[in-house]
């Protein structure tokens, strides 16, 4: 009988894991400066191979926030490079002694930092993903399986083998950066039944992918990406600075989980500040979507629907509510929110305060822009996925998020009785 792919490619990481686990960070450094430099001299490959899936996605029929998504360049390759320096700068989690004490008895422990071991990766149309995942688990000691989405297949392959190709030469065992090149369903449902190899699977995608990881998996889970994010916008607001980081917020790129999709506006301030709002988003063709209150004072947009508070529209298109204080922001948040990040414009302390520990979400901002919910912005070098549970992991995933601990434990004869 044939060993499927998974399967083979399972046995593969799970023999790597043990090796990796071991070692160290020096050559853990080397693998990932050999990947940067692997990616710049590739770049024309990698961007020839991205644009075979572009052309496939555009006969498909892909919306512009998905083939912006799929869509690489210079510009987005020298940013999986910058990405895979900051890596490298960054400390080695493994082997950190989180904690030691000696117990009466004499018993000496040590609670020490360990990688969870293979990593299994189910991600849709950005190949950015590939790259942010093979650096992020190569550095904490995990190898990892990634399995990409149909639409970016071409790309995946051609960067996946040169950053493998790359790390193996610095010395990181073979294995440890796999690829799944068979794009069908059925392989995407077998790793998630693979716990004889994979340790933990982190889904990087849509509602739909994500929902049906997290109720199909048998192997552990860690839910990420959707982002129905709001901006608030409190009554004591500069209202000048507020424009502008709502607008950054849904404009800079509205095709990932960290663009608002709501705007809330206090009812003292709406007459004045959403006329303002709408001139900007005007400029950028923004669809403009009201309750009955924002209608009245911007008669030519559409209306808002109850669905389109529950939607995360991953494109041009923002709903606004017009809400009577603070209390009634976080309400409407709480019950539409899905945990990943929400801000504040206030100039009201109390306000903020209030806001910042009302709202349950990762990340909760005051008087700036939700597109900072980014491993790399964060500090991270990458993330591994924007986790919107909180077991274990919270927020941007980075090193620390891909580690496990044990107790170490001496003793000098010690029996219990």
């Amino acid at each position: 009988m044939n060993t499927s792919e998974v399967t083979q490619k399972g046995k593969a990481a799970k023999e790597a894991s043990q090796k990796l686990a071991l070692t160290s960070t020096k050559i853990k450094n080397e693998a990932l400066a050999r990947m940067a430099d692997a990616l710049d001299k590739n770049a024309k490959a990698i961007i020839d191979a991205n644009s075979i899936d572009l052309q496939a996605g555009d006969k498909k029929g892909l919306s512009k926030a998905l083939l912006d998504r799929l869509s690489i360049d210079g510009k987005r390759i020298n940013g999986m490079i910058e990405g895979l320096n900051v890596v490298k700068s960054l400390p080695d989690p493994i082997g950190e002694v989180l904690s030691e004490w000696k117990r009466p008895n004499g018993l000496k422990i040590k609670k020490v930092r360990v990688p969870l071991g293979v990593i299994g990766i189910i991600y849709e149309a950005r190949p950015n993903v590939t790259v942010d995942s093979a650096a992020l688990c190569l550095k904490s000691g995990n190898a990892v399986i990634l399995r990409g989405g149909s639409d970016a297949i071409q790309t995946n392959i051609e960067i996946a083998k040169t950053i493998a190709d790359s790390a193996y030469l610095a010395g990181i065992p073979q294995g440890s950066i796999q690829l799944i090149h068979d794009t069908n369903r059925a392989t995407a449902e077998e790793l998630m039944k693979a716990r004889e190899y994979v340790s933990v699977l982190i889904p990087r995608g849509g509602r739909g992918l994500i929902q049906t990881v997290v109720q199909k998996s048998q192997v552990p889970t860690i839910e990420t990406g959707e982002g129905n994010c709001h901006a608030y916008v409190e009554k004591t607001a500069d209202l000048k600075k507020a424009v502008e980081i709502v607008f950054n917020a849904k404009v800079s790129r509205p095709s990932v989980c960290n663009a608002i999709e709501t705007l809330l506006v206090d009812e003292d301030i709406a007459a004045d500040f959403l006329p303002m709002v709408k001139k900007k988003f005007d400029e950028a063709q923004v669809e403009l979507r009201g309750c009955r209150k924002t209608l009245k004072i911007l008669p030519g947009i559409k209306a808002a629907s109850d669905e389109d508070w529950r939607t995360e529209f991953l494109g041009l298109i923002l709903a606004i509510k017009v809400v009577a204080g603070v209390d009634e922001a976080i309400q409407h948040i709480n019950r539409y929110g899905t945990l990943h990040s929400e801000t504040i414009m206030t100039k009201d302390k109390k306000a903020a305060k209030k806001f910042q520990d009302e709202i349950d979400a990762a990340a909760v901002y005051v008087n700036a822009s939700t597109r900072f919910t980014d491993g790399f912005e964060f500090g991270f070098g990458a993330e591994i996925g924007i986790s919107t549970q909180k077991l274990h992991a919270r927020g941007p995933m980075g090193l620390a998020e891909l580690t496990s601990y044990k107790y170490l434990i001496a003793g000098n004869g010690q029996i219990r009785v």
